[in-house]
């Protein structure tokens, strides 16, 4: 049985010559993406604006704001916005062992899904990852559509200990516990 793994738990194994992969401004600079950090001001447009580095959870913080100037906080930068499906990798020194797919009820909580299911999809990481990744026992990717927009070196330990195809994550804030027979509780639906 593997044990849960946070980012956190992982970092102080990571060799310093590859923790750029863990700051989200230098490996979106370096896989060619269209960014910066706070003091530099992008063209006019929408942009996703995130922390730099957050080992907690990685979504959160995560807004897509229009930006015509510089007025983001310090520790934060801007990339330019990608579409298509939210999918998660896992890699085993550097060879594929899961793909799962996002999936979001509120597409303004970037930090929150509806559910994780698992799918087929063989995702090729570019070159200076796979690199990264041959070298370490649990290697993770998230991707929207073609674009890596975050990576871990660990593994995804939602999925590690059973085999169930689809996950709902029960989020504390939407969770009303019941003492009625086996019933373990509620999810509370929000009026938006």
């Amino acid at each position: 049985m593997l044990p849960q793994i946070g980012d956190a738990d992982v970092y102080d194994k990571i060799n310093p010559e590859d923790l750029w992969c863990a700051d989200k401004l230098i490996l979106a600079k370096r896989l060619g993406y269209y960014c910066g950090p706070a003091g530099i001001a992008p063209k006019p447009g929408k942009y996703i604006v995130r922390p730099v580095i957050n080992l907690k959870m990685m979504g959160v913080g995560a807004t897509v704001e229009y930006l015509d100037r510089d007025s983001i906080p310090d520790g934060y930068f801007w990339c330019e916005v990608f579409t298509g499906r939210h999918l998660s990798f896992d890699y085993n020194y550097g060879k594929q062992t899961l793909a799962v797919e996002g999936f979001k009820t509120n597409p303004h909580r970037l930090d929150r899904f509806s559910h994780w299911t698992r799918v087929a999809d063989i995702f090729t990481l570019p070159p200076v990852l796979q690199t990264v990744a041959d070298k370490y026992p649990w290697f993770n990717v998230e991707v929207i559509g073609d674009k890596v927009i975050e990576v871990h070196f660990r593994y995804n330990d939602d999925f590690a200990n059973h085999t169930a195809q689809t996950i709902v994550p029960v989020w504390q804030d939407e969770f009303y516990a019941s003492e009625c027979g086996d019933r373990l509780g509620f999810i509370l639906i929000k009026d938006e």
